[in-house]
């Protein structure tokens, strides 16, 4: 009986495998479908050990995730190549933003976390299983993105919270992924944050997915992510009058960047 079962899953086994080299369609699904499950029970996992070691919703309970998801990128042979961590270094807290890609994005994010760093999500996030309550245990900052009252609000707050408890703050500026290896136009609730705050950016690019990841064309392969964190862009003394060029300053910047880690002409 034993030997029969044996037989059976390593002759699925190797269909899967035969289908996969076949066809691209059923190796992407295949591997999203591995990504997601891989997150699911990961995130349960953490979750227990973050309400373990530091007993409910806190920063400080990134590290465990951090440690967790970096394990990730063995399962998917995806490489990183990361500069100027140095410039995380800052005193006291700061806004960080970043291009905005995939689902693949969590494993590019947790790859340069900085301590005390915290990030700002779609409230659409909570309900994501497992997911939505590791990030929440992780204390990832909520906005209802259909409300841009409900947003300026919260975002208000993330301001008084930040430089109370000297923290960081991770933005996605563009809004949404965006896999087209160039950026999408800036949203500037991340920089009036910063004005408000008289905080410093902190730009981080991650090089263009396409190589290795593309939902249009259902590629998703092994690849190299090169991760440039760029110097801090100084707000002290800015106003919301200077919130538009620092929002323009940020984005090409960043486009420069990213043309540059992709290997694409600018």
């Amino acid at each position: 009986m034993e030997l029969g079962w044996l037989l059976w899953g390593t002759a699925v086994l190797l269909l899967l495998h035969v289908l996969m080299e076949l066809s691209p369609a059923v190796n992407f699904a295949l591997r999203i479908g591995f990504y997601c499950v891989l997150c699911l029970v990961s995130s349960a996992l953490a979750a227990a050990a973050c309400l373990l070691v530091n007993g409910g919703r806190t920063v400080k309970n990134m590290r465990i995730i951090k440690a967790v998801v970096k394990t990730f990128k063995y399962f998917f042979g995806l490489r990183f190549e990361v500069k100027g961590l140095e410039n995380f270094e800052v005193e006291g807290p700061a806004i960080i933003v970043s291009n905005h890609q995939s689902i693949l994005d969590m494993m590019g994010l947790m790859e340069v976390l900085p301590d005390n760093c915290v990030q700002v999500g779609k409230k659409e996030l909570m309900y994501a299983g497992t997911v939505g309550l590791i990030i929440y245990l992780g204390g990832v900052i909520f906005i209802n993105r259909k409300s841009t009252s409900s947003a300026k609000m919260v975002m208000s707050e993330v301001a008084k919270t930040m430089v109370s408890d000297n923290v960081k703050v991770w933005v996605y500026p563009e809004g949404t992924r965006n896999c087209t290896g160039d950026l999408l136009p800036f949203k500037k609730g991340a920089f009036h944050l910063a004005v408000q705050a008289q905080v410093p950016v902190i730009p981080v690019v991650y090089s263009s997915f396409t190589t290795f990841y593309n939902p249009k064309t259902n590629l998703f392969t092994s690849g190299k992510i090169k991760v440039e964190i760029l110097p801090p862009i100084e707000t002290k003394g800015l106003t919301s009058d200077d919130v538009t060029d620092l929002t323009d300053r940020c984005f090409h910047i960043m486009r420069e960047t990213l043309f540059r880690l992709s290997g694409h002409p600018s």
